[in-house]
């Protein structure tokens, strides 16, 4: 587990592939358990240690997830999740060079639930939400790019659901269109950082999560331009 940040309200993790964020039907221990054991420990707190879920990442998804420790910040934390106060940016490497170095990506996304899978078009269909992204185009090697992403909605799949639809799926996203799957059973895409007015605090707050330390991050961030 990855402390990347912690005061007394907030604490964050830069989440590996592996990791869930709360129980589900794997039975798999998810951070916020182990996120009140290394609290439990690291602080020598007798009894229950309190760890609030305000948001989550995919599975297969690495990056940044900040988690509450205190009942005042999951409320609040909460309310910026769900009105977009919190500025979320985000990493993807995909195999095909998109249509445009940069550009803001508007679709309307359907979600199937029994598939766990959303799927987005160019019109407004029954049931459906509007999405939004914007994405740049900062760094390429031989056979991959590296796109940085700022998310306006907050919808199912939304990253990976939208740059598919564009013929770009994230490297390793099988489920969107990839064409093989990564080693580590993962996929390319990282939480790279998050910008918010603290809940309690009111302090301007900026956490960033270091990439994967696998060959191709590394040579992409290498080449990375501008102050990405």
């Amino acid at each position: 587990m990855n402390v990347i940040y912690e005061d007394n309200h907030i604490i964050a993790v830069n989440k590996d592939c592996h990791e869930i964020v709360q129980g589900d039907k794997t039975g798999d221990a998810p951070l916020s358990e182990k996120l009140k054991e290394y609290l439990k420990e690291k602080y020598s707190k007798p009894g229950n240690v309190f760890i609030g879920v305000a948001h989550r990442l995919d599975r297969p998804v690495t990056g940044i997830v900040i988690f509450a420790k205190t009942s005042k910040a999951l409320v609040r934390l909460n309310e910026m999740f769900r009105s977009g106060d919190v500025g979320k940016t985000y990493w993807a490497i995909v195999k095909k060079r998109p249509p445009q170095p940069e550009g803001e990506l508007t679709h309307w996304i359907v979600r199937n639930e029994k598939q766990n899978k959303s799927y987005a078009y160019d019109s407004e269909k029954p049931d459906s939400k509007k999405a939004i992204l914007h994405y740049r185009l900062i760094a390429e090697s031989e056979k991959y790019f590296l796109l940085e992403i700022e998310i306006l909605t907050g919808r199912h799949h939304q990253i990976r659901c939208q740059l598919a639809k564009i013929g770009c799926p994230v490297k390793g996203d099988l489920k969107y269109g990839a064409e093989r799957s990564n080693p580590d059973g993962g996929i390319s895409l990282h939480a790279r950082k998050a910008r918010f007015i603290h809940p309690v605090s009111k302090q301007e707050t900026e956490i960033i999560a270091d990439a994967p330390a696998d060959n191709l991050w590394k040579a992409l961030m290498e080449s990375i331009s501008g102050d990405a």
